[in-house]
């Protein structure tokens, strides 16, 4: 089983939001700015009233690295790790595998969607190429 993150009251929607098929991503209620990763305060307003909201779960990878690496033992290498801007979302970049799919294949600027891996009380967002 990979190391999980603690889940606090600021993260819980993000790590379990893929029970619902969702990716939950914190906004400012004040200036609407997209949060991520989630925290408490909006760094452009300083806004202390936020909540989070479904993301489209789609975008576009902006980096991309194939790690062949085994960090834990459930990993098997080679496996692609990826910065993608999330649609509708222009200030999240979430950094996740690319699964399902050649790691020698995956390529900047290739559209993916989100999708989650269980693990105990944790849902981890991965991504897949779209076809």
């Amino acid at each position: 089983m990979p190391v999980l993150p603690e889940l606090t009251a600021d993260n819980l929607s993000f790590w379990t939001g893929g029970r619902d098929g969702q990716l939950m991503i914190v906004h400012c209620d004040s200036c609407d700015r997209a949060i991520h990763p989630p925290q408490p305060l909006c760094p452009a307003c300083l806004g202390r009233s936020v909540s989070s909201r479904s993301a489209s779960g789609s975008g576009v990878i902006l980096a991309s690295t194939i790690n062949w690496q085994a960090w834990s033992p459930d990993l098997p290498v080679p496996y692609v790790l990826a910065i993608v801007e999330l649609d509708g979302e222009p200030a999240v970049r979430i950094t996740s595998r690319v699964v399902g799919c050649d790691p020698a294949s995956v390529a900047i600027g290739d559209r993916v969607m989100m999708d989650f891996e269980h693990h105990g009380d944790v849902w981890i967002p991965v991504f897949r190429i779209r076809g």
